[in-house]
């Protein structure tokens, strides 16, 4: 009994929240229906703000991880060094690297490269050492290349075949000077090879493949008669017995046979 002389009933109002307690099953029974199998349940309370904060910061971090993964070695190394100088000043300048002592792979060979290598060369080997006796090991030693464009100066170069040289046939098929390519009337020599090497006197005998003109076996002779601590018997050997040669295609077949075994 309400008042201003109205009339009501309890009745009415258990029908309406009968109603709306109806509403809302049938609206979640929809949602239910609806909801997808991948889809997250709602929440209905808000998170808490350290939480929100850390899930934050989990996703930056995770979109700065895949940001710096796309990058190269380069764009890297350029990010963190401009992110030091945001955050703690200074100029690029200040981190301009001096190459004045930069050395490449060919660079430590030629510092620590040796004609012939011996058992005290290999003692205490450094990584330098090591790359220069690995490009060492991949050379040919059975006939040697010749520089003799200073043989007026007495100065002679000598070096051995790498694998493109062995393969063309220059310094066996070809004559071993390094400005000659006459494939005629060669001769294969022995020279008692001195040179100087890391401030050590050293000699080897080795074998060259040149022709035989009167200019060149002067310029090789007076080579020897420099030496001074052997007699030019047992420096210069002069030209090799005359043996049969093997044919361009047997030294391929040797080779190659070397090679896959």
């Amino acid at each position: 009994m309400h008042g201003h002389g109205g009339y009501d009933s309890d009745f009415s109002d258990d029908e309406r929240c009968g109603e709306s307690s109806k509403r809302k099953k049938r609206t979640v029974e929809d949602d239910l229906l609806l909801q997808k199998p991948f889809q997250k349940e709602k929440h209905g309370k808000v998170a808490h703000k350290q939480v929100a904060a850390e899930l934050l910061d989990r996703e930056e971090a995770r979109n700065r991880r895949f940001h710096l993964i796309a990058m190269d070695a380069y764009q890297r190394h350029t990010k963190f060094v401009n992110d030091y100088i945001l955050y703690y000043g200074g100029k690029k300048e200040d981190f301009k690297r001096l190459g004045e002592n930069d050395k490449t792979d060919l660079d430590v060979i030629r510092e620590n490269h040796r004609f012939l290598w011996n058992e005290e060369d290999e003692m205490d080997m450094t990584w330098e050492k090591r790359l220069a006796k690995k490009y060492y090991d991949k050379l040919f030693k059975e006939y040697c290349i010749a520089d003799l464009s200073k043989y007026k100066e007495n100065k002679f170069g000598f070096r051995w075949r790498v694998e493109k040289e062995v393969i063309s046939g220059k310094g066996q098929f070809f004559c071993g000077n390094k400005y000659c390519d006459k494939k005629e009337g060669l001769k294969s020599w022995e020279v008692n090879f001195g040179y100087i090497e890391h401030g050590e006197k050293r000699n080897a005998l080795v074998k060259l493949r040149h022709s035989s003109s009167k200019k060149s076996e002067d310029s090789l002779l007076r080579n020897s008669d420099e030496e001074e601590s052997a007699s030019e018997s047992e420096l210069w050997k002069g030209p090799l017995p005359e043996t049969d040669e093997k044919s361009q295609e047997e030294e391929f077949d040797e080779y190659f046979q070397d090679l896959f075994l």
